[in-house]
């Protein structure tokens, strides 16, 4: 199957996630910058958010301008995926809105955590249909970093029981390591 109808219905729905999330900014009732300040825990957990839904959709296109076949199997992981993703304005919203507190911030974790799981099995079943030589599956190898990241954000859930800034430290450190788009697709295309 041809892969730009599933490229372009997950463009759509990340841009209306992203727009929903820009939405619960609201605007402050006042004119003053002491008006701004009850804001801030929502606007971190906001751009904390854009930037991870950023890297979903950054790393979503080079996977898939790797792959060759889109099958069935292929659309509902993607849909898997999109699913977990369209949590995020949600969760997002409840840890800012709770200045990031236990049990919000370990929900976000969570959806974090179950982004990741589903983005590992896209990625795996995109790698079954095209094969085990094929560019995708040269390019991610290991995949250490994904693993790295699914570990992390298992690490946090609980850990925001304990400290809850210990666990936005490990989403804050998860996304700086993905915030450079995957170079070893772009290595292995040039190729």
């Amino acid at each position: 199957m041809n892969k730009t109808r599933l490229e372009a219905f997950s463009d759509g729905v990340i841009a209306i996630i992203i727009t929903i999330m820009v939405l619960e900014l609201k605007v402050p009732h006042g004119a003053s910058l002491d008006d701004l300040s009850p804001l801030w825990p929502v606007f971190l957990s906001y751009v904390l958010s854009f930037v991870n839904v950023g890297i979903y959709w950054n790393n979503h296109h080079h996977m898939l301008h790797a792959t060759h076949h889109v099958g069935g199997a292929a659309l509902w992981a993607n849909l898997h995926l999109l699913f977990w993703l369209s949590l995020m304005p949600v969760a997002t919203a409840w840890m800012g809105e709770n200045h990031f507190s236990a049990v919000p911030t370990a929900l976000y974790g969570f959806d974090l955590l179950m982004c990741g799981v589903a983005y590992t099995v896209l990625q795996r079943t995109l790698i079954a249909a095209d094969g085990s030589a094929s560019l995708l599956a040269v390019a991610v190898g290991g995949d250490f970093k994904g693993k790295l990241s699914v570990a992390a954000y298992a690490a946090a859930i609980p850990l925001a029981f304990v400290h809850p800034a210990v666990a936005g430290a490990l989403y804050v450190m998860v996304a700086l390591m993905w915030l450079v788009p995957d170079r070893r697709i772009e290595k292995v295309i040039a190729r």
